[in-house]
């Protein structure tokens, strides 16, 4: 049974922090490309960040470079995004992803809203 399961959203201010969460089981994160990915209201999904495997390179969307920070930690099987410096334009639902060759995996969403 593969599951992604996220946590750590919320409601924050604007100029806030919050930590995403996605602990895998099924599976072995450091095998996988890991991603998160955001959905705002009458927007298309987006890619937000990207850790190729472990030890891989890191990549992320223009609008937060240097504000969020992909991590993995290997030995909790579990992927992180950390998000500061906060904008209301981040206010969406927040996709854990696993990819790897033909396989796709994704969490439920979770919503992070940034409003004052």
């Amino acid at each position: 049974q593969v599951q992604l399961v996220e946590s750590g959203g919320g409601l924050v201010q604007p100029g806030g922090s919050l930590r995403l969460s996605c602990a895998a089981y099924g599976f072995t994160v450091s095998y996988y490309a890991m991603s998160w990915y955001r959905q705002a209201p009458g927007k298309e999904r987006e890619l937000v960040a990207t850790i190729a495997f472990a030890g891989g390179s890191t990549t992320y969307a223009d609008s937060v470079k240097g504000r969020f920070t992909i991590s993995r930690d290997n030995a909790k099987n579990t992927v992180y995004l950390q998000m500061n410096s906060l904008k209301p334009e981040d206010t969406a639902v927040y996709y854990c992803n696993a990819h790897r060759y033909a396989l796709d995996y994704w969490a439920k969403g979770t919503l992070v809203t940034v409003s004052s």
